[in-house]
């Protein structure tokens, strides 16, 4: 849960991406960097759609294996990508400075009838961004979401080799049953506080600034790359005109 210092120290931290210029090739410095105190998770809704594919689409082979549990070629991302229903269901993610989708979680409810307090969580991290905790923080912020809303279990159907889902799951609590090449992980989750729903919106408040905060970043930082080729165009322009 948050405290009054952690949101003052998590929102100075969102400050700062405005002051930093984006560089090409930097995922490696991010990915260094200390682990944030508040990773700023939002909810994605339809006009994400596009970043979603393009996120999945940047997966290896054996990443979308393990997160669809087979070889999911790209026009079977987009079928599941064209198929997310928004309204039912629960897309969050995590942006990087150069707003691109470097963590998403999908968290599905259960559609038949009688399974209504049930919930499936699925998440995929891209390589740069990994070994930052971002998969875990992913799963914290479903099961938080997925208590407010009345779900009672949540689970994760996942390819036995996948050990970093399993291992998320075994810490937050899940009880993981393997049979074969496949496990099931099941997590029972407690009833919702006015503590977990007030936690929720204040994540969700912090994530939305972040988000608009690195747009305006990027429009700045493209603005003055803009004016920059202008200066350089009109320098080249002069030297080479005739005294």
């Amino acid at each position: 849960m948050l405290d009054a210092t952690n949101i003052i120290k998590a929102s100075l931290e969102v400050g700062r991406e405005f002051l930093r210029p984006p560089h090409e090739g930097d995922d490696t410095a991010e990915k260094v960097r200390a682990i944030p105190l508040l990773v700023p998770i939002r909810s994605l809704g339809v006009n994400h759609r596009t970043r979603i594919a393009s996120h999945l689409l940047s997966l290896e082979p054996h990443d979308r294996y393990l997160r669809f549990g087979y070889m999911a070629q790209d026009e079977q991302i987009l079928r599941y990508v064209d198929g997310l229903d928004f309204d039912r269901d629960e897309i969050f993610g995590i942006y990087n400075r150069k707003l691109e989708l470097i963590a998403m979680a999908h968290l599905a409810y259960a559609s038949p009838a009688g399974h209504d307090a049930c919930a499936e969580f699925g998440v995929s991290v891209v390589p740069a961004a990994r070994g930052r905790g971002y998969g875990a923080r992913l799963f914290e912020r479903a099961a938080m979401h997925a208590t407010n809303d009345g779900v009672s279990l949540l689970f994760i159907h996942a390819l036995s080799e996948n050990a970093a889902m399993l291992k998320i799951a075994r810490n937050a609590g899940a009880r993981v049953e393997r049979d074969g090449t496949e496990s099931e992980a099941f997590l029972h989750l407690p009833q919702a506080t006015l503590d977990s729903q007030v936690t929720e919106l204040i994540e969700e408040q912090v994530a939305q600034t972040d988000y608009r905060i690195k747009v305006q970043a990027k429009q700045f930082w493209s603005f003055l790359a803009d004016l920059q080729n202008i200066r350089r165009d009109a320098i080249d322009a002069q030297a080479r005109t005739p005294p």
